[in-house]
C-alpha cells in the first residue's frame, strides 16, 4: 500500500470513527493522521501548502464546535480530495 493510500484508509476509517460517536478514538487517531500528512506538504508548491492549512483549520473548528459529522465530512472528502490532488504521481 503506498502513502497516499495509506492517508486515504486513515482519514475514511477516522471520519467512521467520528459518524459512529466515538470521538475520543477518533480525536486520537485524527491527531496521529495529520502528523504523518503534515511533512508530506513541506515540499509541496505553496498553494498546495495553503490549501492544507484552509482543511486542517476547518477540521480543527469543526473539533472545537464539537460537529463531528462536519469534521468526519472534511476527513472523508475533503481531505481525501486534496491528497489525490497533491500527493498522486
Amino acid at each position: 500500500m503506498s502513502v497516499l493510500e495509506t492517508f486515504v484508509a486513515d482519514a475514511q476509517h477516522c471520519a467512521t470513527l467520528f459518524r459512529l460517536g466515538r470521538d475520543v478514538e477518533a480525536g486520537l487517531a485524527m491527531i496521529e493522521l495529520v502528523g504523518a500528512v503534515h511533512p508530506a506538504f513541506d515540499s509541496k508548491p505553496q498553494e498546495a501548502q495553503q490549501q492544507w492549512a484552509f482543511v486542517l483549520g476547518q477540521m480543527f473548528a469543526c473539533q472545537e464546535a464539537q460537529n463531528w459529522l462536519a469534521l468526519a465530512d472534511y476527513l472523508e472528502y475533503e481531505l481525501v480530495r486534496l491528497l489525490n490532488d497533491t500527493l498522486s504521481v
